[in-house]
């Protein structure tokens, strides 16, 4: 696992009023806990519940043209800036990457895309012939993760 790698807790998807306020869609539970953000490029000041999302204020941001000029902007901390997990815990990031191995050791594919709909998250497993296959991240399914690989059921590949 990288620890220095960049993850993405939220995108500013417009400006909110005239005093450089951002509206964001957050995927983080608590924004709050991060200051600074984009590598000390934006230091966030105050976030605050939205109708779509959150509102947040960065020192850096004092007027709506630089609000608007920041849309499509990913906020992103180091993986190491992440409070730690607990057992049976884990990133979205973390799982992205993984090389998805069958119970017995063979390889079946890659973890291209984790998502929740819902019911609790599905991993998207891209398979070397390009071909995608969604699975729930149930122990049912996946059996074990760890940093090298993540475990899929017999029976959940075909």
């Amino acid at each position: 696992m990288d620890l220095d790698r960049p993850v993405t807790l939220a995108v500013v998807i417009g400006a909110h009023g005239v005093t450089g306020e951002v509206r964001l869609k957050v995927f983080a539970d608590d924004l709050s806990a991060h200051r600074n953000l984009n590598g000390g490029a934006l230091t966030l000041k105050s976030v605050r519940p939205g109708n779509n999302g959150a509102i947040a204020r960065f020192a850096e941001v004092t007027d709506r043209n630089a609000a608007e000029a920041l849309r499509g902007t990913e906020l992103v901390v180091p993986r190491t800036a992440l409070p730690p997990l607990g057992e049976g815990e884990y990133y979205h990031a973390d799982l992205l990457g993984l090389p998805v191995v069958s119970q017995g050791g063979q390889p079946i594919g890659t973890v291209v895309a984790v998502e929740n709909f819902g019911a609790g998250d599905v991993i998207e497993i891209e398979k070397p012939d390009g071909k995608r296959f969604m699975v729930p991240m149930r122990a049912e399914a996946v059996p074990t993760w760890d940093d090298t690989a993540l475990t899929l059921a017999d029976g959940w590949a075909d």
